[in-house]
């Protein structure tokens, strides 16, 4: 709808960045916030978020280039750029995985920071989908339903054409997985429930909004990327909640 929201001289704000900007910073507001009530330490939860922050962009760059390595081998200057080709699940794969070893590494405990920041996770999503919106990327197939909408001038969507705005979908969809991750964070004292519930709620949704979208992305057989590994995220949130549930349940035995 907008790639570049204004412009001082010749720097240019481009609506995507901007988003994704805005996104981490709230955050980590958000986390750090939300830390001290839950008596863990701000500066830990600070430093595991910049972690997890370049972790998740080398992941998502590490899952573009897998799966678009045919058009990277047609063309390897691709590799080059570094401002587009970013994956989201690379994203929370990689975030994880770093975040997971800082505290492997520090001796902390990684689920209950997982739980504190996931939110903040999901609410960063929100606002990154919006500019998804801006740029025009990640769209929908064509529909004439009054939930169209008509991209004139975006960078990847096609123009003059009414498309399910799949983007705006996802956006509020995060927001609200994030407002009921809190929700739940307030209602269960149980390590690694909110982590399970973000990793099960997400990949459903996620699964759902994959079936609305038109825009070209890797695919495994019938299911595009995202929707594969949604079903293994799924199942790994099941396994996780089953396994926390179960651990306390033998504590309250005990």
């Amino acid at each position: 709808m907008k790639p570049i929201l204004f412009e001082l001289g010749p720097i240019h704000i481009y609506g995507y960045g901007a988003m994704i900007g805005i996104g981490i910073l709230a955050a980590f507001f958000m986390a750090m916030k939300r830390a001290s009530k839950y008596q863990l330490d701000s500066d830990i939860v600070f430093n595991i978020g910049v972690v997890a922050l370049v972790g998740g962009m080398i992941g998502s760059k590490l899952l573009f280039f897998l799966t678009e390595y045919k058009a990277i081998m047609r063309n390897p200057k691709i590799i080059l750029n570094i401002t587009e080709g970013f994956v989201v699940y690379g994203g929370i794969i990689g975030g994880i995985i770093a975040g997971f070893l800082y505290c492997k590494w520090k001796k902390l405990n990684f689920l209950k920071y997982f739980d504190l920041i996931i939110p903040s996770i999901a609410l960063a999503q929100g606002f990154g989908r919006i500019g998804c919106f801006l740029t025009g990327c990640c769209y929908g197939r064509e529909t004439h339903s009054f939930i169209g909408i008509t991209f004139h001038n975006a960078l990847y969507a096609p123009n003059g054409v009414s498309l399910i705005p799949t983007q705006l979908i996802s956006s509020g969809l995060n927001f609200i997985h994030a407002f009921v991750l809190v929700m739940i964070a307030r209602r269960t004292k149980k390590q690694g429930i909110v982590a399970s519930c973000y990793l099960i709620f997400y990949s459903i949704g996620r699964f759902c909004v994959e079936m609305l979208r038109n825009d070209p992305r890797g695919s495994v057989g019938t299911l595009s990327t995202s929707q594969f590994i949604s079903i293994f995220m799924f199942i790994l949130g099941i396994i996780l909640f089953c396994i926390v549930s179960k651990k306390q349940e033998k504590k309250v035995e005990e």
